[in-house]
């Protein structure tokens, strides 16, 4: 996996810090402080210019109002979603919708669709959270993430493949609320990314996809099995 000049860290579950080569820092689906897969010197988030929120589940957004709150980043999402973290205090919101792409500080995202549901649990209600998405995200340096958000395969990856090529594809591949290894294998020949790495598993005991089982479904794919906390450069 060639980043050039990107720091990458999982921070367990669907989460992930990004730093840019020009030093911005990037936070996909902040779920920190109570993710029990997040290690405890990573909850405490000291700096964000970028927030991007594939949808409005607790376990993608948990954190996003109060890290909104306190550092003032730029928050990315379906415009739904804006629409209520607005409300919530979130004062620099970016809404957008599938097949849009805007440049949020030095990077350039398209949002992209995914196959999942979407509800916000605000209080004792769940309410409309627009759809979920994912996220292709271009870096000054060419690089290009895929991040896929919560979904199982659908065939349309293939158009993600053809307008946008991404290098990396981050793919769920826990099962039960997401796809498993098997469709996210599937996933993988849509792509055709030069590089995987598994996210949204192990971190509750329903979610059972491992990312060996998906590297034995495709052996030509550089699958990478992230550690929370560790950062890759």
């Amino acid at each position: 996996m060639n980043l050039n000049g990107i720091k990458l860290a999982w921070l367990g579950h669907a989460t992930f810090r990004i730093e840019t080569p020009a030093g911005k820092t990037v936070i996909v689906d902040p779920w920190v402080m109570g993710n029990p897969a997040c290690p405890p010197k990573d909850r405490d988030v000291k700096k964000v210019d970028v927030l991007l929120c594939t949808h409005g589940h607790g376990d993608h957004i948990g954190d996003a109002v109060e890290i909104a709150n306190r550092h003032n980043p730029k928050v990315v999402g379906i415009f739904e979603l804006c629409a209520w973290l607005q409300k919530k205090g979130a004062q620099q919101t970016s809404p957008m919708n599938k097949g849009g792409t805007q440049t949020v500080g030095d990077i350039k995202v398209t949002m992209v669709h995914a196959d999942h549901s979407c509800g916000i649990q605000d209080g004792e209600e769940i309410i409309y959270g627009g759809e979920a998405c994912g996220y292709v995200i271009e870096f000054a340096n060419g690089v290009k993430i895929y991040h896929a958000g919560d979904t199982n395969v659908f065939g349309d990856m293939q158009i993600i493949r053809d307008l946008y090529a991404p290098d990396i594809a981050m793919l769920p591949i826990g099962d039960h609320y997401t796809m498993g290894p098997r469709e996210a294998a599937y996933a993988c020949n849509l792509l055709q990314a030069k590089t995987v790495i598994p996210m949204h598993f192990g971190t509750f005991p329903l979610l059972t996809g491992t990312p060996g089982a998906l590297q034995k479904l495709v052996p030509a794919v550089e699958v990478i099995e992230m550690r929370p906390g560790v950062t890759m450069a």
